[in-house]
């Protein structure tokens, strides 16, 4: 077998064949071929023509800058397109467009709402436009297909109006949402704001005298009584050994008074104290103190009412002198029998002295004990100081977040204000129409000369299958091969085929029946594909 495959003379044979076969069913082949093309072509002018009409909206980016104004919207533009798309692809937006410009009608009574509104729905496309550097989306095209070419042209411009104001009214919608929303987050923080003044305010007010912030004061004034303890000390301890010096004098005077005294003037010898010079002296000393402290203090400092209240009771205990004089001044006069007033005058100056001496150590202790419980007070804030900065950092720290939080709304919320200034006033990211809807001049369906080259393959195929057909159950034999085969032993010689004139003719017509009909044919479809080029 492979010997019969490389012999020269075998395919020769099969070409012989090959050339056999065309010769017998080429037209078998050309009638099929021509049917078929003129079937599709014929067809393309048979189906309604539809136009396309298409526009090109432009996606325009904000005229201000993002570093400038932050856009409120910042959702993908491919998913907010889908998202028009889907609510203009709605039932009750393509009803209004179809009842407004009466599309459709030529369906007939027979088509329901529902398939011209699916039909619509085809009709429609979207294709968005992407930049080649950035894969940005530049723009995008809204196309419409109809019968009538005016009708593609308004449905068209429909549309377009639709997008453009469905996506201001979207635009519009999502950025006055989102100012609103920073808005209600403000006034939550606000109220959380004060809140938390407010706890910081009614701590301070119940720690008062113990915030960190007055540590420095309190130490201060814990160093200053501390020094007024000590000298208040140094006085009492000083007053203390002047009564002991005068308790010692006053009991000499009367011992030495004891003496002198006459016999009938025993047991009449107490004396009244009306010595006003020592309370005088203590009043001068106390108002020094008081001028002294009232230049570094006001009126409510602890000491400074201490002294009004020493000076007080001195005054009351001198006017209780003074009308004790005045009234010993009225009596009448002394016997002979009575004490010498030279003699009863230095124990009554001393008795006096005691008296102030001992309302001297009386008030030094009262201040002592006030210094010293003042002392313990500032002393306690001291202790509690750590305990209160802890407590007041804490809610300094609540306070601290808040007004963060507060900070950061107030700056959101006036960068969304102005990010919705600017679209009310059209200069964020909108829609222009860039080129407007088109006027069809031919039709975008059928493609005739696309039908004419769908022909060609069409009748082609068709051919084959006829041609190889008849080929197929054609039992005759043809040629010289064939018969061999059959034959089971070799030719040794072969009779010379003897043609007639007649069959010499014959084979004549058919061939140029033959070449008649392939030239019709090619020609007809050459003719019919350069009227589609032109048609289109």
């Amino acid at each position: 077998m492979p010997e019969l495959l490389d012999d020269p003379e075998s395919q020769q044979l099969d070409l012989s064949t090959i050339s056999g076969i065309i010769r017998r069913r080429h037209l078998h082949f050309l009638l099929p071929l021509f049917a078929g093309w003129l079937l599709v072509w014929g067809a393309s002018w048979v189906l309604p023509a539809r136009y396309k009409s298409t526009t090109t909206i432009l996606v325009e980016q904000p005229t201000v800058p993002q570093n400038y104004v932050v856009p409120n919207i910042s959702d993908d533009l491919q998913v907010r397109l889908q998202s028009i798309k889907t609510q203009l692809l709605s039932q009750t937006r393509l009803l209004t467009i179809i009842n407004h410009l009466h599309l459709y009608n030529d369906a007939g009574n027979t088509a329901t709402m529902d398939s011209r509104i699916n039909q619509m729905r085809e009709d429609i496309d979207v294709e968005l436009v992407r930049d080649p550097q950035r894969m940005d989306i530049s723009a995008f095209t809204v196309s419409y297909t109809a019968h009538n070419p005016y009708v593609a042209k308004e449905v068209t411009g429909e549309l377009t109006d639709l997008f453009i104001s469905e996506n201001n009214r979207v635009v519009q919608e999502e950025s006055n949402g989102t100012t609103s929303l920073i808005s209600q987050q403000l006034d939550e923080a606000r109220q959380s704001l004060s809140e938390q003044e407010a706890k910081v305010r009614q701590f301070e007010g119940l720690h008062e005298g113990a915030l960190p912030t007055q540590e420095q004061s309190n130490l201060a004034i814990l160093s200053g009584l501390q020094s007024q303890l000590q000298n208040e000390q140094d006085a009492l301890n000083t007053a203390q050994q002047q009564r002991v010096y005068l308790q010692a004098l006053l009991d000499q005077q009367r011992a030495a008074l004891a003496r002198v005294r006459p016999a009938n003037a025993e047991g009449q010898g107490v004396l009244v104290p009306t010595d006003l010079a020592s309370v005088d002296q203590q009043l001068d000393k106390l108002r020094s103190q008081l001028t002294d402290l009232s230049s570094r203090y006001t009126d409510k400092y602890p000491d400074i009412q201490v002294l009004k209240s020493e000076i007080a009771k001195m005054e009351s205990l001198r006017a209780s002198l003074v009308a004790a004089q005045k009234a010993k001044s009225k009596e009448p006069k002394p016997n002979e029998n009575e004490i010498d007033p030279v003699l009863s005058g230095p124990v009554t100056q001393t008795q006096s002295s005691l008296q102030a001496n001992q309302l001297e150590i009386k008030n030094r202790e009262n201040a002592i004990n006030e210094l010293k419980a003042r002392i313990g007070e500032y002393q306690s804030r001291l202790n509690a100081e750590p305990q209160t900065e802890q407590q007041l950092n804490d809610l300094n720290r609540g306070y601290d977040q808040s007004k963060k939080d507060y900070d950061a709304l107030v700056e959101k919320k006036n960068e969304s204000e102005m990010a919705t200034s600017m679209e009310q006033m059209q200069q964020g990211e909108r829609f222009i129409i860039m080129d407007p809807p088109s006027l069809p001049t031919k039709p975008d369906f059928p493609k005739r000369l696309k039908f004419c080259a769908y022909g060609l393959i069409a009748g082609a195929m068709l051919g084959m299958c006829v041609a190889g057909g008849f080929e197929l159950f054609d039992d005759r034999l043809h040629n010289e091969k064939q018969i061999k085969s059959l034959l089971p032993i070799a030719v040794l010689s072969e009779i010379p085929e003897v043609v007639s004139n007649a069959d010499i003719q014959k084979a004549k017509r058919s061939k140029r029946i033959g070449w008649a009909t392939t030239a019709i044919v090619f020609v007809t479809i050459l003719a019919g594909s350069v009227f589609s080029f032109f048609q289109n």
